[in-house]
């Protein structure tokens, strides 16, 4: 069977992260001491092999970028300095314009150009609704309401499930994984509990403050999701609930500002280098929670009438995040790694299947 050589692939990942690949000479290194690795999921070395010889297709066929959780052991102990825990990164941005269909996430994560006009003409559009609305409260956050649900069902059904079924196409029919019915069962739990915990991580090594971290600012998020669009919120006069969001709301901006002050100072590994895309994400991460924690706060003070531009610059945040970082920015890891577990599963039940059989 002939392999398809793409010389053109280096330049081509050059523009989603790391530009120099040459350092690595391939002794093994950073496979021995990743605590992810086992029989049949094997990385980064092979990664990184791949992306020098130019296997384009195999590349976009590996799981294996995505379970890695950038821990950094790998770069901290590559005796060339290769970086490999940075150049997994790279590889997951270009995986997650790979899926894309429409194209969008592989521009925006090329051109910052085109992020910042995306982000800007969002802005122009929500300020003409205020505009057409007469930036009457009741009108404006009626419509803000329904627009957060609308996008997500939107962003839901028409980006990001024909992304994933691109890529599971890539990862196991295109890789010709052959799993057992009933391991796809089991696919479906596991599936549902790494997309919750990321329970992996805390098979790396010092990771568990990282994985505590980022636990509390994924419930923070989706609670804050659900208690925001489905519970609504901003509308409320339960007790409870309002006290849930402010507790979700809190979770999200205190932590993520936190993280953001960790990226700065470079004090870990994976913080060490940083896209325009992992700034946009972590600060928009924050915006949103903080934003709606505000608004709630006006509401319950009665000034939101008097200051209703807090609303506008909330509402402003949130379709920029719902718009552009959910479905084409790095948002979707959470989503990508999730799927990639469960299709990894597949893949060593496939395996241990093809082993019994020649057994």
């Amino acid at each position: 069977m002939s392999t398809r050589v793409n010389p053109g692939l280096i330049k081509e990942m050059s523009k989603f992260g790391m530009g120099s690949w040459n350092a690595c000479f391939h002794c093994g290194n950073c496979t021995a001491v990743c605590s992810l690795t086992e029989e049949g999921i094997l990385f980064p070395r092979k990664e990184i092999r791949a992306l020098q010889m130019g296997l384009k297709d195999k590349l976009a066929t590996s799981v294996e970028p995505w379970l890695c959780y950038y821990c950094g052991d790998c770069t901290e102990t590559c005796p060339r300095d290769a970086n490999p825990g940075e150049l997994m990164m790279s590889v997951r941005r270009w995986l997650t314009a790979k899926y894309d269909w429409t194209g969008l996430a592989g521009l925006f994560y090329k051109s910052l150009s085109a992020l910042i006009i995306a982000f800007v003409l969002i802005a122009i559009g929500i300020v003409t609704i205020g505009f057409v609305k007469d930036f009457n409260p009741g009108a404006v956050m009626h419509f803000g309401h329904s627009l957060e649900f609308y996008l997500i069902l939107t962003v839901f059904t028409i980006i990001l499930v024909p992304n994933i079924l691109r890529m599971f196409y890539f990862t196991v029919i295109k890789a010709k994984v052959n799993a057992p019915f009933g391991s796809y069962i089991a696919a479906i739990g596991s599936l549902i509990v790494h997309m919750f915990t990321q329970v992996k991580t805390l098979k790396c090594d010092k990771q568990t403050v990282r994985w505590l971290e980022h636990f509390l600012i994924v419930m923070g998020y989706l609670g804050l999701l659900v208690i925001t669009v489905f519970l609504d919120w901003f509308g409320t006069e339960n007790r409870i609930i309002i006290y849930m969001g402010y507790i979700t709301g809190g979770l999200v901006f205190v932590f993520t500002f936190l993280l953001m002050f960790s990226r700065l100072s470079k004090a870990r590994e994976l913080n060490k280098y940083s896209q325009p895309t992992d700034w946009f994400f972590i600060i928009w991460l924050f915006l949103m929670g903080f934003t709606a924690f505000l608004v709630r706060l006006f509401i319950d003070i009665d000034l939101l009438n008097d200051h209703f531009w807090i609303y506008m610059v909330h509402l402003i945040v949130i379709s920029q995040w719902g718009m552009l970082l959910v479905p084409f920015g790095k948002w979707t890891h959470f989503l990508y790694r999730s799927f990639a577990v469960s299709f990894a599963n597949l893949k060593k039940a496939a395996y241990k299947d093809k082993l019994a059989t020649a057994a």
